[in-house]
């Protein structure tokens, strides 16, 4: 993947903000539930268009289920959906993980491939979910996951200028960012994100790293407004 080029001082910038985010965020974690690198795959999955807390609620009992890839590429449709109706899309999602479980059988031996493009051929696991899997299943730094609040977080902090672009947003992090930062700073960027810097904010937030970094926050536009 071919990067763009950022200046040293671009570079710096960025790394004094990672050494910030691991001030307040010391302790960086996927927090979707899971034991090995199927449950995260599906959970992975599962997690689209839906909220970590919500699929945490559901792959206990769809684990204790169908455990392991052999059983789910077994399991019937109708089960599966019931199983995960209430992740939103579940008739989308339980076809996607019975077809992926049966691709690792028949394809990878059962066991979860560790490389983007084996990832990719898998139903249901388009970059997003392949860089998770890497990331946190096998310690991989293959690139930077970009969810809504890394996007959010990655314009508000003038670490891109691309809106909505998530290729073109991961590609800008890659280039700014050590290689070695790349999984903790997606789940750094999503702690702030789901914390004092949510989408939606009625007042000045006062959280330090805003009021130095957040050249395009929000936080600091509606600070500005209030001090006028």
């Amino acid at each position: 993947m071919k990067l763009p080029r950022k200046t040293k001082q671009q570079k710096e910038r960025a790394q004094e903000i990672l050494n910030e985010l691991y001030v307040y965020y010391p302790n960086p974690n996927c927090e979707l539930d899971h034991r090995n690198p199927f449950e995260l795959l599906i959970a992975t999955i599962l997690s689209a268009q839906c909220t970590d807390v919500r699929v945490n609620k559901v792959t206990p009992k769809l684990f204790e289920t169908y455990p392991t890839p052999e059983l789910m590429a077994q399991a019937p449709l109708e089960e599966l959906e019931e199983l995960v109706r209430t992740t939103g899309f579940y008739r989308n999602k339980a076809l996607s993980l019975k077809e992926t479980s049966k691709t690792l059988v028949e394809n990878f031996d059962g066991e979860v491939p560790k490389n983007m493009d084996d990832l990719l051929t898998l139903r249901g696991a388009a970059r997003k979910t392949a860089n998770v899997v890497l990331g946190n299943a096998f310690g991989i730094n293959e690139g930077v996951v970009v969810d809504t609040h890394v996007k959010r977080f990655s314009n508000r902090f003038g670490l891109t200028k691309h809106k909505s672009n998530t290729d073109k947003i991961e590609r800008d992090l890659m280039a700014l960012f050590p290689k070695e930062s790349w999984t903790d700073l997606s789940h750094l960027m999503i702690h702030h994100g789901r914390g004092p810097c949510k989408a939606r904010i009625s007042r000045a937030p006062d959280h330090p790293l805003c009021v130095k970094y957040g050249k395009h926050c929000e936080c600091r536009k509606m600070r500005e407004r209030v001090e006028d």
